[in-house]
């Protein structure tokens, strides 16, 4: 099948599957001039549901361009057209990738730090109403060279590498993601009876509350590929410690070798090789950003390659991730942060996860 034949397939897939769009439904689709062909796949698709689609495109370097041009007063500002929009929409389609990952890496972190606060008002609209069932969204990516040469991959490889990862090659995609969405709810269902969790693994052992949540099951509904069960702990409930495997990846720039120990909820001790300075700055945010919000165990197979890229790294089977920051509502976390941020952990290699005491997952695999 040609990538453009299923660019088609993914547009219906995620217009009429992960967002359910309707007649006379308003819906907001973003992506950059590197995801032109999907973003007029998807265009096509909601005028063809019946929907009033609006377009934003970003040109290259937008945000570098804005970041090195921009005074301090333009860096503080919240859009008053973006908060309206985002508390009247119906849904929101958005397509990666920025077209040079590496863009911001020279900016300095403490106005990506502002900029990141005076978006928080938009992000609680966004949160708030996800939350209500009064917004849908789903983000995808589309195949780039820049995303090719992150993951170290060729551009052929890598556009093959996305659809496997989005099971885009079966022949009927949303089937294949309503039946895995079932096996994943058996999971959550089990993981709903726990009162604590406990990870092991390589310098991590972490212990925290999870009763009264909720896990989630991540089937293609908000990220595409999916393939994730998650829950917010409860926030103070957080115990001990984990190294992360992966580098974290923030606007672009790589913070190696992670390590975090938690007292109480908190980090109270934050170590990176490198990058640990904007870890710090990162941490320091606001209050909410040294809680976790998500604890999260990645499912799909077919993501078997690390590509800088969380969208795909955070869904991959035989790993567990950790982010600090906002909580998701659906899963009961009362954190909040204008930070949600991702870490992503192996567990293939002596991993192991306990519910309540008991063993059900090693090496990477959930255990019958």
């Amino acid at each position: 099948m040609k990538p453009n034949d299923r660019f088609t397939k993914l547009a219906r897939l995620l217009v009429k599957y992960s967002v359910e769009i309707k007649a006379k439904e308003k819906v907001t689709i973003s992506g950059t001039i590197a995801s032109e062909s999907l973003l007029r796949e998807v265009y096509q698709e909601v005028l063809r549901a019946g929907a009033h689609p609006r377009v934003h495109i970003q040109f290259e370097d937008q945000e570098y361009l804005f970041y090195k041009t921009a005074k301090d007063y333009q860096i503080d500002y919240t859009d008053p057209f973006t908060l309206h929009e985002m508390e009247n929409i119906d849904a929101t389609i958005s397509i990666f990738p920025n077209l040079n990952p590496h863009a911001l890496t020279s900016i300095d972190p403490k106005k990506k730090q502002r900029r990141v606060l005076a978006q928080k008002p938009i992000t609680e609209i966004v949160f708030r109403r996800w939350g209500e069932d009064k917004l849908r969204w789903v983000g995808t990516a589309c195949p780039s060279s820049a995303l090719a040469q992150e993951a170290n991959m060729s551009l052929d490889e890598y556009t093959e590498f996305v659809f496997s990862c989005m099971h885009m090659n079966e022949k009927n995609p949303v089937l294949f993601w309503r039946n895995f969405g079932k096996w994943q709810q058996k999971i959550c269902d089990r993981l709903n009876t726990a009162r604590e969790m406990h990870y092991i693994g390589l310098d991590t052992d972490l212990k925290f509350r999870c009763e009264g949540r909720t896990w989630v099951n991540c089937d293609g509904k908000n990220n595409f590929p999916d393939g994730e069960v998650f829950t917010g702990p409860v926030e103070n409930s957080v115990e001990g410690t984990i190294r992360f495997t992966y580098p974290g990846i923030f606007q672009g720039e790589e913070i190696e070798d992670i390590f975090l120990r938690f007292e109480k909820g908190k980090v109270v001790d934050a170590r990176a090789r490198k990058g640990e300075k904007l870890l710090h700055t990162i941490l320091d945010a606001d209050e909410g950003a040294r809680f976790v919000g998500e604890i999260a165990i990645g499912t799909n197979d077919n993501i078997n390659h690390f590509t800088k890229n969380m969208l795909f790294d955070e869904k991959m089977g035989g790993t567990v991730h950790l982010a600090i920051g906002r909580g998701i509502p659906q899963s009961g976390s009362k954190n909040e942060s204008a930070i949600h941020w991702d870490m992503l952990k192996d567990m293939r290699d002596g991993g192991r996860i306990y519910a309540d005491g008991k063993l059900i997952y090693k090496d990477g695999s959930f255990l019958d």
